[in-house]
């Protein structure tokens, strides 16, 4: 029988990924989208045909509830957020609502519509910001460092609460840095991915950027999406960090990528102090054991990998758009 997924978030990095690994599975892939006067669905256009697009919005509970009671999921990744940490600066309130409560009105619709469901939250490697110990594991407390951060920790501990109050099968992913082609331009790797191909190609001469010295453990996302899927596959619901163990500072892949390419980044890297975060994040690195041993998942793109793939597409692009 044909299993049913509905996936927030599927015009997105993640949600791209996980319907083409979806799909590859045999699943009935069902996306929920925002109404929106323009259909920017450039990450899944390949995908558009393969699956069905259902509208609900975040911010709606009732339009939630109709989703899930009209597509009747046996698995629901809630991917969709304000995902951009810098942006959560600006825009606390709105970051709350879709990255916190929205958490709150997916699990309160599922409970109602599809209490036998399975349930994937996307949580954060920002949790845990300010960090206690490293490496970070499940077990290491949050300080999260951005409103963002904050309305992740709220998303994790009420997917707990609901699991550990309403005995649905809810589950997190504490995913760290994990990035793509598809990544979005304003992410300090695809800005580093994108600027190297442009610089290579004569469009740009710099790439302005903030704290060289941020270490993150930064991995790729087509290798996260089959952790998330794992995660709903296990007999008892639990919680897991996903990373690769690998932390590298923003310097190192400026390097690696234009390296790549032939150039030497300190030719072209400029920091500029608007790019530097409030509170500023320094280290984040994964132990991801527990999801090596409970789930059998280990990440297969290495950095170095992950950094050429990136610019190899961007140059791909460019040339192909000139």
């Amino acid at each position: 029988m044909t299993r049913t997924a509905l996936v927030t978030g599927i015009t997105g990095q993640d949600g791209s990924y996980l319907a083409e690994f979806l799909l590859d599975k045999g699943y009935r892939v069902v996306g929920m989208v925002r109404r929106s006067s323009t259909t920017p669905y450039e990450r899944i256009g390949h995908l558009v045909d393969r699956v069905e697009l259902v509208s609900a919005d975040l911010l709606d509970q009732t339009s939630l509830t109709d989703a899930i009671h009209d597509t009747m999921p046996d698995e629901i990744y809630n991917l969709a957020a304000q995902s951009f940490v810098q942006a959560s600066w600006p825009q606390p309130v709105l970051t709350g609502e879709f990255t916190a409560l929205g958490v709150t009105r997916m699990l309160e619709a599922m409970k109602k519509a599809a209490p036998r469901a399975r349930f994937y939250q996307a949580s954060s490697s920002e949790m845990f910001g300010k960090v206690h110990e490293s490496p970070q594991t499940e077990d290491t407390p949050f300080y999260p460092r951005s409103p963002y951060g904050v309305a992740k920790v709220y998303g994790h501990w009420i997917t707990v609460n609901y699991r550990e109050s309403f005995g649905l099968y809810a589950v997190s992913g504490i995913l760290f840095n994990h990035e793509s082609p598809r990544r979005g331009t304003e992410f300090v790797t695809r800005k580093v991915s994108d600027a190297v191909a442009r610089i290579k190609l004569g469009q740009q001469k710099e790439v302005r950027l903030g704290n060289l010295e941020a270490r993150r453990d930064w991995g790729f996302a087509g290798d996260y999406v089959e952790a998330m899927w794992m995660m709903l596959q296990q007999d008892v619901p639990d919680d897991f960090v996903i990373g690769t163990g690998d932390t590298r500072t923003v310097r190192e892949l400026c390097e690696v990528a234009f390296n790549h390419v032939g150039l030497d980044y300190r030719e072209h890297v400029v920091q500029d102090p608007k790019f530097f975060r409030p509170a500023e994040v320094d280290l984040l690195v994964a132990d991801a054991s527990k999801a090596r041993e409970k789930l059998g998942w280990t990440p297969k793109v290495t950095f170095h990998e992950l950094v050429r793939m990136m610019v190899d597409a961007d140059l791909e692009r460019h040339r192909t758009s000139r």
